[in-house]
């Protein structure tokens, strides 16, 4: 149950992430400016976006870094924790079938010997 609300936050997290990286107006103006971050006009100002997105992104990477330790915390403390490899069943082992059993068509025409070479 636990797991499953910091997990469902971690991908909350993930997401907002990913959008305030982009919304930062990088020294060549790539995606920054496309949302508007670099307007002069903005609700915080020419220089208090920038500030507000920097420090916006680094309480969040913050939040992301604490939930990826929290999954992987939980996660490990659950019971019947194990490798994948412990989990599967060994293979029924294939034996071939004798050749006097071996299934052949009806209507297989003899075969004709090599001409020599």
């Amino acid at each position: 149950m636990i797991a499953s609300i910091v997990l469902a936050m971690h991908m909350v997290l993930a997401v907002a992430l990913i959008t305030l990286v982009l919304l930062q107006h990088g020294k060549g103006a790539d995606a920054g400016a496309a949302f508007g971050s670099g307007a002069s006009a903005t609700v915080f100002g020419a220089r208090g976006a920038g500030n507000f997105l920097s420090r916006t992104t680094g309480v969040v990477a913050t939040a992301f870094f604490a939930t990826s330790l929290a999954l992987g915390y939980l996660y490990t403390q659950r019971e019947g924790v194990g490798s994948v490899m412990d989990r599967l069943t060994p293979a029924a082992e294939e034996v071939p079938a004798p050749a006097d059993e071996l299934p052949v068509p009806a209507e297989t025409p003899p075969l004709e010997p090599l001409p020599p070479e």
